[in-house]
């Protein structure tokens, strides 16, 4: 996977820990994170979401190709006057809930108000400055969705305006099965945390 080489649970609890957000335990609990890659000009699947949780006693780590930001079509034209929705890195306690994505399809949707930024620049570069552009806290469909229904996508494009978005439709089913077991547990409430990129190595260099 470009920019990510496979991850190991112990790397994102060292992250979590060193970043001091919280981490759920207990079978099924699951803590879901997304890595923001440091190449914020690209419009490929070059991020992660992780599922991070715990099954017989023993941390269990699922890793997806994925988008934490807009597509270049969204970027370039912003659907909100104000300019694209970039969610803003952090932990998100109780983001989403399961429920539909416009209506189409079982997926995560925002279940509460959430901060973004608002890049008006409508250029390529992802703006990631919140001292260069307007915050936002509401409620903006920061789904957490599929790309394709039918095979893996290359090229983010149209599918995300700032939610979060899993590249392969095989990877987002086994997500959301996950999501169903937990839901059963744990009640229809999932928290989200966005690190970015150079949180995991600042982590291990602590670490080390």
């Amino acid at each position: 996977m470009r920019g990510f080489s496979k991850l190991s649970p112990q790397v994102l609890l060292s992250a979590m820990a060193f970043s001091k957000h919280k981490v759920f335990e207990g079978k099924l609990n699951l803590n879901i994170i997304g890595i923001r890659a440091a190449n914020t000009r690209s419009n490929t699947f070059n991020d992660l979401i992780c599922v991070l949780y715990q099954q017989n006693g023993e941390w269990q780590l699922k890793q997806f190709k994925a988008t934490t930001d807009a597509g270049l079509y969204w970027r370039k034209h912003p659907m909100n006057i104000d300019g694209t929705a970039v969610l803003m890195p952090g932990q998100h306690l109780g983001l989403w809930r399961l429920g539909y994505h416009q209506g189409k399809y079982k997926a995560l949707v925002q279940n509460k108000p959430v901060l973004v930024l608002r890049d008006n620049d409508k250029n390529a570069e992802l703006e990631t400055d919140e001292t260069q552009a307007e915050l936002q806290l509401g409620y903006f469909g920061i789904n957490c969705h599929r790309a394709s229904a039918h095979t893996e996508s290359k090229r983010v494009d149209k599918w995300s305006a700032g939610c979060q978005v899993l590249a392969n439709p095989d990877d987002f089913n086994e997500f959301i099965n996950l999501c169903e077991q937990s839901a059963e547990r744990y009640g229809n409430a999932f928290s989200y945390t966005l690190l970015e990129q150079n949180q995991l190595k600042e982590s291990k260099e602590n670490a080390d």
